[in-house]
């Protein structure tokens, strides 16, 4: 019989920043569709995220939270006796962890069930990046307490069991490998009884009914418009918004600045002039990375260390006691690079590909590719960033790294120029991020996004793609 997987995740591109320039976390609004099996539930939702229109949607199945059987329950399964259907059949546990975590905005791994094995896929899971928007939809969505405790809004789809009946046959023979007779069995021992006694009695537990499903058209869509105020209300500050802020003087106490020497001033005087070369561009940013990364050593831990010296005298020195592995938010991030193998030279380095929605100056979050040291007790992450304009991408990149289970006190992120809004943003949100900048330039353009005077497009600049 051919594999049959449930792999029901459908997560839309990148993931929110999760944070207001206050430093206060956005939880994402959880939809909560329950009904009886083969209602439309998914269809439902699969409508409702096509009406809603915005990024960062996860539509999450209950079918990927079923417990393994045992050998023994799996010979059973074959012959149709398995209930399927059962409450029990769910690892609620799971779940409940897997929707706490995308609440938060934090990275999960979604199991992948295999109607075959009846197993989870072995080292295979769907993993998702949090969500503006979570629908999670199954026969007992609205079941547990403890997950409905944290659904904003919950949905009942209400379908003809006979109607029911026949998408299940159809669903199952098609889908999961069972033949007609053993669907009809199944549905008889288990499906109806479990609804009677389970399922239906949820349908007092939702805000909202939906009679026929996918039909009622009319009901999805005032469901919709629904969400879509909701979210209005507690919609996250774009960009711009966040370009508005009027900062405190005082910059945060885990903000680092160099030393504005008359060598910084000057190497800062070339890059920020219009008529610098690409060639001497390239060679004076790669200068002033390498300060901005010996800089951020004085933030890492040494240790005391004696050496002996060709003259066999002791000499009680320090010694870093620490692994670095950088980290680049591609593409400006990048230019970064040269400076940190000058400096470490041994370093590893990952990448973080973010890149702004255009309709709305959001970041999402493209490729990620990390070193493999990253969780290694003893080594720090610099994540580097040429500019720090709104510090939208930082957060994003920040998260991601918290996601992979780097401590937030081993991050040092470091740019060349930054605008006291982002660092501002970042420092709120995460106070245990040192950041360490070259240079602060006091005027962030709300409509351009760029720092002023600043320095143009540091990427464009470094790259030679000004005019691509």
């Amino acid at each position: 019989m051919k594999s049959k997987l449930a792999n029901h995740v459908i997560a839309g591109e990148g993931r929110p920043p999760w944070y207001r320039s206050d430093g206060q976390n956005c939880n994402c609004y959880i939809v909560g569709i329950a009904g009886g099996s083969a209602s439309g539930k998914t269809s439902v939702a699969q409508r409702i995220i096509k009406n809603l229109n915005v990024p960062w949607v996860v539509l999450l199945s209950m079918d990927s939270f079923y417990k393994d059987l045992t050998p023994e329950e799996v010979e059973i399964a074959h012959r149709n006796d398995w209930d399927f259907d059962s409450p029990n059949s769910y690892d609620y546990d799971l779940l409940l962890e897997t929707v706490t975590k995308l609440k938060e905005g934090k990275m999960v791994d979604v199991p992948i069930y295999d109607f075959e094995t009846h197993k989870r896929v072995p080292n295979k899971v769907n993993t998702v990046y949090g969500a503006n928007v979570i629908i999670f939809e199954g026969i007992f969505g609205l079941y547990d307490k403890k997950v409905l405790e944290m659904m904003d809004l919950k949905v009942f789809v209400d379908t003809d069991v006979d109607i029911c009946l026949a998408r299940r046959i159809k669903r199952d023979v098609a889908e999961r490998g069972f033949d007609v007779a053993g669907v009809l069995k199944l549905y008889q021992r288990f499906v109806k009884p479990s609804y009677d006694t389970y399922v239906y009695p949820t349908k007092k537990n939702a805000d909202v009914v939906i009679p026929r499903g996918l039909e009622n058209l009319v009901a999805i869509d005032l469901l919709t418009k629904h969400i879509q105020r909701q979210l209005q209300e507690r919609k996250m500050q774009s960009r711009w918004d966040m370009a508005r802020i009027c900062p405190p003087e005082e910059l945060p106490s885990n903000v680092v600045v160099l030393e504005e020497t008359k060598q910084i001033k000057g190497l800062h005087t070339i890059i920020r002039d219009i008529e610098t070369s690409r060639h001497d561009f390239i060679f004076y940013a790669d200068r002033l990375a390498t300060l901005v990364i010996e800089r951020a050593l004085n933030e890492l831990p040494y240790e005391t260390r004696e050496v002996m010296t060709p003259t066999t005298k002791t000499v009680r020195g320090l010694g870093l006691k620490a692994n670095i592995a950088g980290v680049s938010i591609l593409r400006a991030g990048g230019t970064m690079e040269n400076g940190l193998r000058r400096v470490i030279r041994d370093a590893v380095i990952g990448k973080i590909l973010i890149q702004t929605d255009p309709n709305n100056g959001e970041p999402q979050l493209h490729y990620c590719k990390l070193p493999p040291t990253l969780r290694d007790d003893n080594t720090f992450i610099f994540l580097m960033d040429a500019v720090v304009g709104t510090g939208a991408a930082g957060l994003m990149a920040i998260r991601v790294l918290l996601d992979h289970a780097v401590p937030e006190d081993r991050i040092v992120f470091l740019s060349f120029l930054s605008a006291p809004q982002g660092l501002h943003t970042i420092a709120r949100a995460f106070p245990r991020v040192k950041i360490v900048t070259s240079y602060v330039d006091d005027v962030l353009n709300p409509d351009t996004l760029y720092l002023e005077p600043g320095l143009g497009n540091f990427g464009d600049r470094y790259f030679g793609t000004e005019h691509d």
